[in-house]
């Protein structure tokens, strides 16, 4: 019994030690611009002014249009994401085709390919395409099945087909069902668990995209999340840390939501395709 109020209280503190940065960042959301730099966590004088001056802080612009921009980005990405790599999947999973596996081989060892060794090539590419300075660079390669986690959700999707019962295309056949209509009809209402794992994951790795929204999106006018909270920080000015905090704070909300709400979607997706 001593052993086991010991293991609770060490884990209490390592969850308060590396929780600190969090409940400080919060705690620098109400603070005031000169009171960012003192050690105490709780706010003197809490002031809910760097929210409202933060959300109108960008000349020409609120916050509200950067967000719009971003939800237009990531719900662009999340449906061509669905489509297209529910269809791969499928496809893998379920139709007989010349050199499948080798194909499939292909698709997981992009899984072990960094990021970083394609960004020039496709910048390359895309600027060739006169993408740059748009959403297109984003979208496209998700309507192929490719983009943030392509590989990773397809192999998600073949393996949660994989377990779906071969007979009930057979009996499909017998019907009269082609191959979409066996897709559409009978696998895609049965996907729904690793769908809206998905889902989930598109929306969050792309809400976090900060990277690929530096590279390719130039103008102000397009700007997401990210890129309008870079703009707070500028090598010749002081820069505005209470606003700063404040909107980067309201700017994890809904990727917050999203996990919290939908948290449980995640572990029955995963664990309906074989992956623990």
């Amino acid at each position: 019994m001593k052993k086991k109020w010991i293991t609770h209280i060490t884990l209490l503190f390592v969850s308060l030690f590396m929780a600190y940065p969090i409940l400080w960042w919060v705690s620098a959301a109400f603070k005031t611009n000169e009171e960012i730099d003192s050690a105490n966590l709780i706010p003197h004088y809490p002031t809910l002014a760097n929210f409202a001056e933060g959300w109108f802080a960008i000349p020409g612009f609120t916050f509200t249009h950067f967000f719009v921009n971003t939800f237009e980005l990531i719900l662009g990405v999340l449906f061509t994401t669905l489509v297209s790599c529910s269809l791969v999947a499928f496809a893998f999973a379920r139709l007989d085709f010349p050199l499948r596996k080798f194909w499939f081989s292909i698709v997981l060892i992009t899984l072990m390919l960094p990021s970083q060794v394609t960004l020039v090539p496709q910048y390359d590419m895309f600027n060739a395409f006169g993408w740059v300075n748009t959403y297109l660079p984003f979208i496209v390669p998700h309507t192929l099945a490719g983009g943030i986690g392509g590989a990773f959700f397809i192999f998600l999707l073949v393996q949660f087909i994989r377990g779906i019962p071969k007979e009930l295309d057979e009996a499909a056949k017998i019907d009269g069902c082609s191959w979409f209509g066996i897709y559409f009809r009978i696998i895609l209402p049965l996907m729904k668990p690793p769908l809206v794992t998905v889902a989930i994951y598109c929306f969050l790795w792309n809400w976090d995209d900060f990277l690929g929204h530096l590279i390719y999106i130039n103008s102000v006018e397009k700007y997401t999340v990210g890129l309008a909270l870079k703009m707070f920080v500028d090598a010749n000015s002081a820069v505005p840390w209470g606003q700063l905090f404040a909107i980067s704070l309201v700017s994890v909300i809904p990727a917050f939501l999203i996990f919290f709400f939908a948290q449980r979607y995640i572990v029955e997706g995963e664990a309906s395709s074989g992956l623990k």
